[in-house]
């Protein structure tokens, strides 16, 4: 009797399970595509990838060029979009096991598969195209090198070494270099000095955030600082609150601002230090969460400091506006 059960309960004794095994037609809602998009996007983070690349144009020792600013602008929140619906592909059976995540559009069945590569696919080469014709082409390398980093180096590596993070970091580190990169076509040392700042602001964003995370990311089998070594990530992040202080000092001696700007940011880096020191020492989900918090501040403050503490070119735009005076009368001789 209880092998007729069993028999009379498998899928070819049982026509409703049957049902359940049949291939079915994912469909969309059309009425909500663009937000999937910016689902898929990671749209606030991509908001932040394009808000340092506009800093790093703006903060770049040449003529504002509206277009090329609008090109680099769209080009790298393109791209970052790709990077991020690419990431979103390769981790979708492990987003399923993180509550953070288990309700991604992959994941929830929003959009197929074959859909977001497509979409990524397409607004890629988008942004590559809209980076090399719009800007130059060491902008659109640049871009295409980071694009690669994200998805092909720094995806695979969250599951196997704690070293993503550092790598994860250099791929922040980069938009400035593309915003600079499109304003000069080349890389002067304030670029360098921005993009370190980044760098190291990615620590103590990062491993606050994910301190509070860390059941997640051990039950998708992620190897993060914050699971692997607990110790380290609090350390690391504290170093790097440090490190930007140092930095912001440095960027007088590179050209990148004025002599004031370390000293109007010391209060925002003390802080930011301060709260790293608390999390160092407790180690707990205020402070964690505190730190996380106020990064998201500190880094648009920071720009902003920079841009107000940006150099005058003054004599360059006057020999630059004789130069193109002698130009026009040359012409017209």
């Amino acid at each position: 009797m209880l092998e007729k059960d069993k028999r009379d309960s498998s899928p070819a004794h049982n026509p409703e399970s049957i049902t359940e095994c049949i291939w079915q037609e994912m469909k969309t809602d059309n009425n909500k595509l663009m937000q999937y998009y910016f689902r898929l996007s990671k749209i606030r983070l991509t908001g932040l990838v394009v808000l340092t690349a506009m800093a790093g144009y703006a903060m770049a020792p040449a003529a504002f060029d509206p277009i090329g600013f609008t090109m680099v602008t769209l080009g790298t929140g393109l791209t970052s979009a790709s990077a991020n619906a690419i990431n979103q592909f390769f981790e979708v059976p492990f987003d399923s096991q993180m509550n953070r995540t288990k309700n991604r559009v992959l994941v929830r069945g929003y959009l197929s598969p074959l859909h977001a590569v497509t979409f990524a696919a397409v607004s890629g080469s988008v942004g590559l195209v809209v980076l090399a014709l719009g800007a130059n082409p060491l902008t659109a390398a640049l871009g295409a090198f980071n694009l690669g980093l994200y998805t092909l180096v720094y995806t695979p590596m969250k599951r196997h070494t704690i070293l993503n993070t550092w790598v994860g970091s250099v791929v922040g580190a980069v938009p400035p270099l593309m915003g600079w990169a499109a304003c000069t076509g080349s890389l002067d040392p304030g670029a360098w000095i921005m993009a370190a700042i980044m760098f190291c602001w990615q620590f103590p964003h990062f491993n606050a955030l994910s301190w509070n995370l860390r059941p997640d990311y051990s039950r998708a089998g992620y190897r993060m600082m914050s699971v692997v070594d607990p110790n380290l990530c609090k350390r690391v992040a504290l170093r790097h609150t440090v490190g930007i202080t140092g930095l912001c000092f440095l960027a007088p001696v590179a050209g990148l601002t004025t002599p004031l700007f370390p000293v109007m940011s010391l209060p925002l880096n003390l802080y930011f230090t301060y709260l790293g020191w608390k999390f160092y020492q407790q180690g707990d989900s205020s402070s964690s969460r505190s730190l996380f918090r106020f990064s998201l501040l500190h880094i648009p403050l920071l720009i902003l400091l920079m841009i107000v503490n940006k150099p005058s070119r003054k004599n360059d735009s006057k020999d630059s506006g004789k130069e193109s005076v002698t130009v026009v009368q040359s012409e017209l001789t």
